[in-house]
């Protein structure tokens, strides 16, 4: 599958409150980003990814981070969310989440891992930490993957070293505290949503 938003950079809101979510998801999407991620160890989550579902849902693929069981999946069908992100490789999480047609972001970081995730059902590999392993480790990976899997990069990735990652073979990438930090302000969101857009923009012209 290719990657079904137009821009393929997913932000994470790690973090976020219900009081603060509709202001920071509203700049995302000003900004240009349209896949938003709710890590479900964020301060009550169950209010706030319905509200963005409800809220935004026709304008940006609004999902959950830290996926980790069936329960949790199961959760976010009900909201109608669309997007799971996993930390792990998890074979049971990733299919009840290709059952309930949802796109799957799974995290892994070896062949082997990466294989059982896409046999499980996911569309999308999440290499974390991505920082740690760097491109050339990414780019030795995709070289034995099939090429129409969208693989993104997670963890430290910047404004500064996206194009690297994205050389390596990478179809996007994950934004955490690069992008949102908890307490930050959504002007603070906007300016960095747009210094990640930029760069985008600047490294697939």
């Amino acid at each position: 599958m290719n990657w079904p938003t137009k821009l393929p950079l997913i932000a994470i809101l790690r973090g976020i409150t219900p009081e603060e979510a509709e202001s920071h998801v509203g700049a995302l999407i000003d900004a240009g980003f349209d896949a938003i991620e709710i890590p479900l160890n964020s301060p009550a989550w169950q209010q706030s990814i319905p509200r963005m579902v409800k809220i935004y849902g026709s304008q940006a693929l609004i999902g959950a981070g830290t996926v980790l069981n069936v329960q949790q999946v199961d959760l976010l069908a009900g909201f109608n969310s669309q997007l799971v992100v996993t930390p792990n490789t998890d074979v049971a999480v990733i299919r009840r989440a290709a059952e309930k047609g949802m796109v799957i972001a799974a995290g892994c970081a070896t062949a082997s891992e990466a294989f059982t995730a896409l046999n499980a059902g996911a569309q999308v590999l999440k290499i974390f930490p991505a920082s740690a392993f760097g491109p050339d480790y990414i780019k030795a990976l995709k070289a034995v993957l099939p090429a129409e899997v969208p693989v993104f990069a997670v963890g430290g990735v910047t404004p500064e070293n996206l194009k690297t990652f994205l050389d390596a073979g990478c179809a996007g990438a994950g934004l955490g505290s690069d992008l949102y930090r908890a307490g930050q302000s959504p002007a603070m969101t906007r300016e960095k949503a747009g210094a990640f857009v930029q760069a985008w923009q600047k490294a697939v012209q």
